[in-house]
């Protein structure tokens, strides 16, 4: 693919993952703020137990092979459809036996209600294994428009199935129908609208040519599950389901914005990577482009959501949701080093670096339980901040590490990141401090937004930041 044409290919990529986690993230918003007013902290915390299993089957559904797709320079027709019948498969094994463990998982954390709830669930990696070729093929084919409509079409039907059955009072039941809803509808897009059947039978060696590097992802992907999940697991377990819930509200929350990013960034490069991936300079050079992007765009606005968070929490919540608050500004500062690791992690994979994604996640984990094992005895907030603590402290390793498996210098790694930092850490400081005026929170929100935003397109204006240019220049067509 050309200079040229790469640049057009990714920029419109960019764009409609950006216009798909905007809709998506409003949509979610919208329904998380009803159903935060509706449903009770302690509904919030059934949901979470569950959702800890769900990331485990829904990784074990998704094997890595799908990623592996993604990374293979020309999948096959064949390839589409072995992975596809195995995803399938594995999802409906994985359910049986989720379904007979329904009732240890009840016993476990002290709740009987959580039997018929997660047998309900579970059901919706089922419905997701379905669908996920149909999203990979749209991801490979850099062609993401109707992956935007599914979204968008599934959160705002299943957003209502939520909102109605809170409003009629189900509780946590509310919330298991949206997930069912939302995946049924989402599925069912796809396969109307894609135009791609499984025409071809199952392959071994189609699944043979994936398995190295889907094995390495699946490994790296269930540690990395192991790590986002595992707080869940240990303050259900060792905390009351009430504290579980400030939990997932503000891990929910703080998730919307990394998540988002980093979907964002890593669905639009990892393909051009991968298309890269047997040329050395040019490789290198969109590497670059890609992190300084990371940089510009994720750091000011996790920095920005740390600012506002307390005049966002009272419009959004009024004062229920209060003790949320901290936590949520704790993560949102360890989703920066979240989003940047993320896109390193990429790096290795784009380059199929299997075995390098194996040892990155381990280190990553290591350094996770032990933050545990020191904050566990200091209660919830101890153990959030060991969240952070651990992040950061990965992050420096994995400058290292990554800088050690390509060709991309520790030092460029870090300096291509450094001016979008200083400009956003020196704003945020300014907008947080507008908290201390005593006066309304819808007064307090836009005067932070502009505080921060203004001068941060301004300085990066007078330095010159190219990243800036071209990203105004294609909003307004000129590239």
């Amino acid at each position: 693919m050309a200079e040229p044409d790469l640049k057009r290919k990714t920029a419109q990529t960019l764009k409609w993952n950006a216009v798909d986690r905007v809709a998506t993230q409003v949509l979610y918003a919208v329904t998380g703020v009803v159903l935060a007013n509706l449903l009770s902290k302690e509904d919030f915390g059934l949901v979470g137990v569950m959702l800890v299993f769900q990331a485990f089957a829904q990784l074990f559904v998704d094997s890595g092979f799908s990623s592996a797709l993604i990374q293979k320079k020309s999948p096959t027709d064949s390839d589409y459809c072995t992975v596809l019948y195995f995803n399938m498969g594995i999802s409906v094994g994985i359910y049986i036996i989720l379904w007979f463990a329904a009732p240890l998982i009840a016993d476990f954390f002290g709740d009987p209600r959580l039997t018929a709830l997660s047998r309900v669930m579970f059901l919706s990696f089922i419905v997701n294994a379905s669908a996920i070729v149909q999203t990979n093929r749209l991801m490979k084919q850099m062609t993401v428009g109707k992956i935007v409509a599914s979204n968008s079409i599934g959160l705002t039907i299943s957003g209502a199935v939520g909102i109605i059955l809170a409003i009629r009072g189900f509780g946590a039941w509310a919330i298991v129908w949206q997930t069912i809803s939302l995946a049924a509808v989402r599925s069912a897009f796809l396969w109307l609208t894609t135009g791609w059947l499984p025409r071809e039978r199952f392959s071994r060696d189609s699944l043979r040519s994936v398995v190295k590097v889907g094995t390495g992802v699946m490994t790296s992907s269930f540690l990395n599950t192991l790590s986002l999940n595992i707080y869940s697991f240990i303050i259900g377990r060792f905390c009351n389901l009430a504290t579980l819930g400030c939990y997932t509200q503000a891990d929910k929350w703080s998730k919307m914005g990394v998540t988002s990013l980093t979907q964002i960034l890593t669905n639009t490069f990892l393909p051009i990577l991968s298309n890269l991936q047997n040329d050395a300079e040019r490789w290198l050079r969109a590497a670059r482009k890609m992190n300084r992007f990371a940089a510009y765009l994720s750091i000011p606005a996790m920095l920005l959501l740390i600012a506002v968070a307390e005049p966002v929490f009272h419009i959004l919540f009024g004062t229920k949701w209060d003790d949320a608050i901290l936590l949520f500004q704790i993560l949102a500062a360890r989703g920066i080093f979240v989003i940047l690791t993320s896109l390193y992690n990429h790096y290795l994979l784009a380059l199929g670096r299997s075995r390098a994604l194996v040892v990155y996640e381990i280190v990553k984990d290591s350094i996770m339980i032990l933050a545990i094992v020191v904050t566990i005895p200091f209660g919830i907030e101890a153990i959030v901040w060991g969240q952070f603590a651990a992040a950061v402290i990965f992050y420096f390793f994995a400058i290292v590490y990554v800088a050690r498996q390509t060709a991309y210098h520790a030092r460029h790694i870090v300096g291509d990141a450094t001016p979008y930092a200083a400009i956003s850490i020196i704003l945020a400081v300014a907008a947080y401090a507008l908290n201390s005026l005593n006066i309304s929170p819808w007064l307090i929100l836009p005067m932070q937004l502009i505080a921060f935003a203004a001068p941060y397109i301004l300085a990066n204006r007078l330095l010159g930041s190219t990243v800036q240019k071209d990203a105004i220049a294609y909003l307004l067509k000129r590239k």
